[in-house]
């Protein structure tokens, strides 16, 4: 069932919610009984007053029944399928998020919590593989033990010993185990977690990705200058990975602020409608730089939503700024269809596409992505490449066909997709 033909489910489900009669409720907003039961079995569409008039007789936001489900919480959702082979009715996922969002909302942080969890498995597992302290520890213990082994099955053997060669023996275990000892004390201690480990389950990007969240990717102590990238990392409490990634996105972010001050640029993108072609001819930067910049237009300040993606030469993506409507998979592969990959054929040349996910009421997305070298200092080195792309919600102009894009091929239901690269787990695919 589309979004569009849950609306009347969701005012059905409101009004029983509340315990209102629904002859109550008809005759609130002037209709009859018999309709309002038609619209409540999605018999008849809705929309307008009438949607309205119903919102209002339930005390609800209008939005909250045309729209249904929370469509970031429904393109978690749709990212977790991809963790679950064919367990997840995808298709019902609407239905889930629009009924039941507590449970929806349980099931997402879950599926983050589990891939944490696979991530951590797969460190560990590389590290008891290559881990080089770890193989001499290993290699001590066992070299201790094979050394008592010996010398204890020779002093209970058959064969007289004499007294010099038994004490001889003797010093021999005793040093052995005193080496063993030591040797098992620094496996364990190496191996053991520290009792005040940070009990955060995310990976270093995800606490970065946290703060840079909780602070709505907008950053004013940078742009005021009045804190340095350090000052910032400092008071985020990271420590680690998480505090080096944090460091170099707020030394780019710092850099882009210095080239685009705030207070004038906001105010040049909002007069060209955020257009990033105009605003680099106008401030004579990059159109990478521009790109980076629009997403961190304080979000309070009536500018619309912005998501940004940025990868290296290897497609895997190194920052992600999510908006509602627009999500990559923080793991695994992304669609190789969106226009941040193929900009990476085409080296400093601007693209310029709209994109649209699977789905009745997906919006079409508005993309501008460019890949550029990054600046180096040494001969005969290939280029390092960063491709970015930003992403606008609602704002395309339909001027040419949308590029149909996924999230990621196993929860994908596009049928006929050149680019395929795996079965989808959800059933046979269909063209949308």
């Amino acid at each position: 069932m589309t979004i569009a033909r849950m609306t009347g489910t969701r005012i059905r489900e409101k009004r029983i919610d509340l315990g209102l009669r629904q002859a109550n409720v008809a005759r609130a907003v002037g209709i009859s009984p018999s309709y309002l039961n038609l619209i409540e079995h999605n018999r008849r569409r809705i929309g307008g007053k009438l949607l309205t008039d119903l919102a209002r007789a339930l005390g609800v936001d209008p939005s909250s029944l045309a729209d249904g489900a929370d469509r970031d919480l429904l393109d978690q959702l749709h990212s977790a399928a991809g963790l679950a082979g064919d367990m997840a009715e995808i298709a019902r996922a609407e239905e889930l998020v629009a009924r039941f969002p507590g449970w929806a909302g349980l099931i997402a942080l879950q599926a983050r919590r589990l891939a944490v969890l696979d991530q951590r498995v797969d460190a560990l597992t590389d590290r008891m593989a290559h881990d080089p302290f770890l193989a001499t520890a290993l290699h001590d213990v066992i070299s201790a033990v094979t050394a008592i082994r010996s010398s204890a099955a020779i002093l209970v053997g058959q064969e007289q010993i004499d007294a010099d060669w038994q004490r001889r023996f003797h010093e021999n275990i005793h040093t052995d185990s005193l080496r063993l000892g030591k040797s098992s004390e620094a496996l364990v201690a190496y191996l053991d977690a520290p009792a005040a480990a940070d009990p955060s389950p995310d990976t270093p990007m995800g606490q970065v990705d946290a703060f840079l969240a909780q602070h709505s990717y907008h950053l004013p102590m940078i742009e005021a200058e009045t804190a340095s990238p350090e000052d910032i990392v400092a008071q985020s409490g990271l420590t680690g990975a998480a505090a080096a990634l944090l460091a170099g996105i707020c030394r780019q972010y710092a850099d882009d602020a210095r080239a685009l001050p705030m207070a004038a640029f906001a105010q040049a993108a909002r007069a060209c409608h955020y257009d990033p072609a105009q605003l680099a001819a106008q401030y004579g930067v990059d159109f990478a730089t521009v790109l980076r910049r629009l997403p961190c237009l304080p979000p309070d300040a009536g500018h619309p939503p912005m998501g940004l993606a940025v990868c290296d030469a290897a497609g895997a993506l190194i920052y992600l700024k999510p908006v509602p409507g627009f999500a990559m998979p923080a793991m695994g592969a992304a669609c190789p269809l969106w226009p941040l990959f193929a900009a990476l054929s085409r080296p400093s040349q601007p693209l310029r596409a709209e994109a649209i996910l699977p789905g009745p009421t997906a919006p079409r997305l508005l993309c501008y992505a460019i890949a550029m070298p990054l600046a180096v200092h040494q001969f005969d080195l290939p280029p390092v490449l960063r491709s970015t792309m930003l992403v606008l919600p609602d704002m395309a102009q339909a001027s040419a066909p949308p590029v149909p894009v996924g999230i990621a091929c196993r929860i994908c239901p596009r049928a006929d997709c050149a680019s395929r690269r795996e079965p989808a787990i959800i059933g046979t695919p269909t063209a949308l």
